[in-house]
C-alpha cells in the first residue's frame, strides 16, 4: 500500500469554522475568556441521530465555535492554518466555504469579512503551495433574498485563480427553507461565472436531491449520497456529469449511517459518479480529508488503483485551472506508478 499522505489530491468540501484545529479553538477561547461546551473539549467525535434535535445538538456546537472567531487575526488564521493542514496530507487544492455573514460585525461588514478570507487565501496559497479558492455559501437558515445579497457580493470578486471567488453554496440543515426560493441567488452567481455547489442528497434523500438539481443547476453537490437510494436519479446525475462530494466521516457523526462501511462510497463509483472526498468539519467531527481516504481503503476495499481514481476525479471536478489540473493528474500518475511499500 503507498502513503496517503503523499496521494496528490484536490479537497473541495471544507467549511471555514469547521476546518479550525481544536487546539486553535481553545486558545481562541483563552484569549477572549469564552467558556466552550463539553462537546468542543473533549476527544470524542460529535454523534447525533439524523434528526432535528440531532441537528440542534450539531449546530449548537458549530456556533460555539464560530463564536470564538472575533478578529481578523483570528480569521486569517483559520484560513492559513486550513492551507498548512492539507499541504500535511498531500493536498494540492483546497476548495474553502465561507458565509461572511457570521464574522461582519467583528469586521466592519460582510465585505470586509469576505476580502480578509480571499486575501489570506492568496497569501496561504503562496506560502504553502496548496492553491486556496473560496466558495461563498449562503444560509438555509436565513431569507433567501440574503442569500442574493451573498451572490452579488461573491459575483464582486469572481475569479480563477488562488484567493478569488469560485463557486458559491447553501448550506445547513437541508430541511429548511424552500429550495426554489434561492434560485435567483444561483442565477445571479451563475451569471458571474460562479459553479453552483449547494448541498443536498445528505439528511434527506433522493427528492431533495432532485429538488435541488431542477432548481439550483448545480455544477457539484455537497454530499449526495443519497442518490444511491435511487438507481435512477444517481444515473441522471452521472450522464449530467454533477459530482458529489462525499463526506464519509460527517455521514456517520450526523446520524445518516451506522457506520463508515454503510455510506454507499462503491455504489456511486460503480455507478460511474464523479466523486471527490471531503471532511467536511473536522474540528467537530476530528476526521481530516486523509481519513475519508482510509476510510475508503479499510472500510470498503479499495486498492491503490481505485484511490489514485479517487483523487484524480477529485482533481478533475474542481475548479482548478486546466493547466494546474494537469499538473496535479500526473503527480497521481507518478505516485500510483511509484513502488507500494512492503510490509
Amino acid at each position: 500500500m503507498r502513503d496517503l499522505t503523499t496521494l496528490p489530491k484536490a479537497h473541495l468540501h471544507l467549511h471555514f469554522t469547521g476546518s479550525m484545529r481544536v487546539s486553535t479553538l481553545r486558545e481562541l477561547a483563552a484569549e477572549q475568556g469564552i467558556r466552550l461546551p463539553e462537546s468542543l473539549t473533549d476527544t470524542q467525535a460529535l454523534r447525533v441521530p439524523a434528526s432535528e434535535r440531532g441537528w440542534f445538538r450539531f449546530q449548537r456546537s458549530y456556533d460555539a465555535a464560530r463564536a470564538v472567531v472575533r478578529s481578523e487575526a483570528a480569521m486569517r488564521r483559520i484560513v492559513r492554518e486550513a492551507a498548512e493542514d492539507d499541504a500535511a496530507e498531500g493536498s494540492r487544492r483546497l476548495e474553502i466555504q465561507v458565509d461572511p455573514t457570521s464574522y461582519a460585525p467583528f469586521v466592519g461588514g460582510i465585505t470586509p469579512a469576505l476580502e480578509i478570507v480571499l486575501d489570506e487565501a492568496r497569501e496561504a496559497s503562496s506560502a504553502t503551495g496548496v492553491e486556496v479558492g473560496v466558495i461563498v455559501a449562503a444560509s438555509r437558515t436565513r431569507h433567501p433574498l440574503d442569500a442574493r445579497t451573498l451572490a452579488r457580493l461573491a459575483a464582486k470578486h469572481a475569479g480563477d485563480a488562488p484567493g478569488e471567488v469560485i463557486g458559491f453554496g447553501l448550506s445547513n440543515d437541508e430541511r429548511r427553507g424552500q429550495t426554489s426560493e434561492f434560485a435567483p441567488a444561483f442565477r445571479i452567481a451563475r451569471r458571474a461565472g460562479l459553479a453552483g455547489v449547494p448541498h443536498g442528497g445528505e439528511l434527506l434523500g433522493p427528492e431533495h436531491v432532485r429538488d435541488v438539481v431542477a432548481h439550483l443547476k448545480p455544477a457539484r453537490l455537497g454530499h449526495g449520497v443519497r442518490s444511491a437510494e435511487d438507481p435512477d436519479l444517481l444515473a441522471r446525475l452521472v450522464d449530467a456529469g454533477i459530482a458529489l462530494e462525499v463526506c464519509p466521516s460527517s455521514n456517520v457523526s450526523l446520524g445518516v449511517y451506522h457506520d463508515a462501511a454503510d455510506v454507499p462510497l462503491r455504489t456511486l463509483v460503480e455507478a460511474g459518479a464523479r466523486v471527490a472526498l471531503g471532511a467536511d468539519d473536522p474540528l467537530l467531527f476530528l476526521s481530516r480529508l486523509n481519513d475519508q481516504y482510509r476510510i475508503a481503503r479499510e472500510d470498503h476495499g479499495l486498492d491503490d488503483a481505485a484511490l489514485a481514481a479517487l483523487a484524480r476525479s477529485s482533481i478533475e471536478v474542481s475548479l482548478a485551472s486546466d493547466s494546474s489540473k494537469r499538473a496535479m493528474l500526473a503527480d497521481v500518475d507518478a505516485w500510483l506508478a511509484a513502488p507500494a511499500l512492503v510490509g
